[in-house]
């Protein structure tokens, strides 16, 4: 694939790397010629992938992380900068839907607590643990994109968790892009709307289908369609670009 998002040679960063948008993400980094780093809590499913993007094994890294752990981000941190030295973009795709935490789908004051905390832990603090460490290896030039969602712009019914994790996305985007644009460092976030990846496999085929027709396109999203804004964005080709929320959606917040 020509270059055509302007990564070549870059060293990149995927959380949820393994699958879905994020996966999308690696296999278009590695195609554009960056050198990239595939973490996910599913090690196997990172070191698969791995394979299929680099056989030789020569521009590319698997790593296992829990995002939500300060540990295990820092551990992945240290093996990246051991295998590449250096960190120039990052895509903190990394996050957890509704159907994987019990209770987190309810109306506010029936959510469980502990489903509460799973989601934010995974969902908001994950994000802001990779950024940290992400920010200390980082120089001038480097990028950062958080995953939202439509829920970070807007709410849903029985939804309260996520989308008060995915709005707090968006806020940290904006507070970190104040912080560090004088290091010349650019942070984005994106808000994908519904997008065909497992995360939302807990939604029904008639539920998907009317989710669906209030789209302007009429479809679901597919997940490289999400991850070409990503990649842009960690492009120099979005050099003036700091501090936005963009919204991938389909047309459906227009609605």
């Amino acid at each position: 694939m020509k270059d055509i998002f302007g990564v070549e040679g870059k060293v990149l960063l995927v959380t949820g790397g393994a699958s879905g948008i994020g996966a999308a993400a690696v296999k278009i980094a590695a195609a554009s010629g960056a050198k990239v780093c595939v973490a996910d809590v599913d090690l196997q499913a990172a070191e698969e992938l791995a394979r299929q993007v680099d056989p030789e094994g020569r521009n590319i890294l698997s790593c296992q992380v829990d995002v939500s752990d300060d540990r295990s981000v820092t551990a992945m941190m240290a093996a990246l900068v051991e295998r590449f030295g250096r960190l120039d973009g990052a895509f903190n795709n990394a996050g957890i839907g509704l159907g994987a935490v019990e209770s987190a789908g309810r109306k506010a004051a029936e959510v469980r607590e502990e489903a509460w905390r799973r989601m934010l832990d995974v969902n908001l603090t994950g994000v802001w643990l990779c950024m940290k460490a992400e920010l200390r290896t980082m120089r001038s030039g480097a990028a950062i994109v958080n995953a939202s969602s439509i829920a970070g712009l807007s709410a849903m019914p029985m939804s309260a968790p996520y989308v008060a994790a995915k709005h707090g996305v968006v806020g940290l985007t904006k507070a970190a892009a104040i912080d560090y644009g004088p290091a010349g460092i650019r942070i984005n976030a994106i808000c994908p709307g519904y997008t065909d990846t497992p995360l939302i496999g807990h939604v029904g085929k008639e539920r998907r289908s009317d989710l669906a027709a209030r789209k302007p396109l009429g479809r679901f999203g597919q997940p490289d369609e999400i991850a070409r804004q990503a990649i842009w964005l960690l492009s120099d080709n979005s050099s003036y670009v700091t501090g936005a929320a963009f919204t991938v959606d389909g047309g459906y917040s227009a609605t």
